[in-house]
């Protein structure tokens, strides 16, 4: 696994480019030169325990024959600011569900997912206490 980093501009606009040449855009906050034109770093770190787990409760709920109308999960992670450097100390993922699903068999992907599968679920919680939640609607 290989990514490449190439600064967009003349501030910190940088584009991170994978070996499938698949792009995402990383910008800096205005205090250190950034201009908005992409994601933080760190908010980019709690897309990846989103995606990552994503995958995960997607296809184990699949492989349950759980019919999933609409899905969404929401990361909030709160730093230790006052330190350098400033790691996420919680994160808590809350996934939204829509569909006739088993509320059994939600619970039990997001649990295998977070808790046995998900590589950066287990990579943080060296680091930071992790909860999750979610709600279904029908």
């Amino acid at each position: 696994m290989k990514v490449s980093i190439q600064r967009a501009n003349s501030a910190v606009h940088l584009i991170a480019t994978n070996e499938q040449n698949i792009s995402i855009s990383m910008d800096g906050s205005p205090q250190i030169g950034g201009q908005d034109l992409g994601m933080r770093p760190m908010e980019v770190l709690l897309s990846s325990i989103a995606g990552c787990s994503s995958m995960d409760v997607l296809s184990i709920l699949n492989k349950m024959k759980e019919g999933i109308e609409d899905y969404k999960v929401e990361v909030t992670g709160e730093r230790d600011i006052d330190q350098v450097p400033a790691v996420f100390k919680t994160i808590h993922v809350h996934y939204i569900l829509k569909g006739n699903l088993n509320p059994k068999n939600v619970e039990k992907a997001i649990h295998l997912s977070m808790d046995k599968y998900c590589s950066v679920s287990k990579m943080l919680e060296k680091s930071a206490t992790i909860t999750h939640s979610y709600e279904i609607i029908k």
